[in-house]
């Protein structure tokens, strides 16, 4: 109870991607109506989708996987920012994801794609603007600064995005993580200032 009242929004987000996700396990027709769907979108104007994907995962490990990055930063950043501040930053991250996804894939309509990814991909770079210094384990196992974690995850998923074949949604994986940078510093217009001065005193 005591962490509902501390992160209500980030816990709210993960009981709905986590009901809905295990349902479209076993309805299938449930998961095509609701999924990020090219054909549908272009010839149907079916815009939710831009939304509803993003609650939908493609198994248990891709379930976990998000809700375990939601879970870690999403305490911290809606303490950090506010219930209503994160939901803005989530929100924004998803739909920016998606965005850069069918502006990738637009011509592709048997493209398909679920995931709350783009969203957390901006929860994790809004984290790292705003402490940057904060030792992150990539892998679990290689530590380094979140500010380093954060250019890192954004070269690598611009890469990685231009790859013509991959099971991975790299590119809303870019643009959440974009958008969320954007949001984070539109909510605290003083953590970029504030970031940079803290490189200069860790520089010396």
């Amino acid at each position: 109870m005591d962490a509902f009242l501390v992160y209500p929004a980030t816990l709210v987000l993960i009981a709905m991607n986590v009901i809905a996700s295990v349902y479209a396990f076993s309805n299938p027709d449930f998961f095509d109506r609701y999924c990020f769907w090219i054909a549908p979108i272009r010839q149907g104007e079916e815009w939710h989708r831009f939304v509803t994907s993003a609650f939908l995962h493609v198994n248990g490990l891709h379930l976990f996987i998000n809700m375990y990055v939601l879970f870690m930063f999403g305490q911290i950043l809606e303490q950090y920012v506010g219930s209503g501040g994160f939901l803005i930053l989530y929100g924004a991250s998803l739909l920016g994801g998606n965005l850069w996804e069918y502006a990738d894939k637009h011509n592709q309509p048997g493209y398909r794609a679920v995931g709350a990814s783009g969203a957390t991909s901006g929860v994790i770079t809004g984290f790292c603007l705003f402490f940057p210094f904060t030792t992150l384990y990539l892998f679990f196992a290689i530590p380094m600064w979140a500010i380093v974690f954060g250019i890192g995850f954004i070269v690598g998923s611009f890469i990685l995005s231009q790859r013509d074949q991959t099971m991975v949604a790299h590119g809303a994986h870019l643009g959440g993580a974009l958008t969320g940078l954007v949001i984070a510093m539109l909510l605290r217009p003083a953590a970029w200032r504030q970031m940079l001065e803290q490189v200069a005193n860790r520089i010396g």
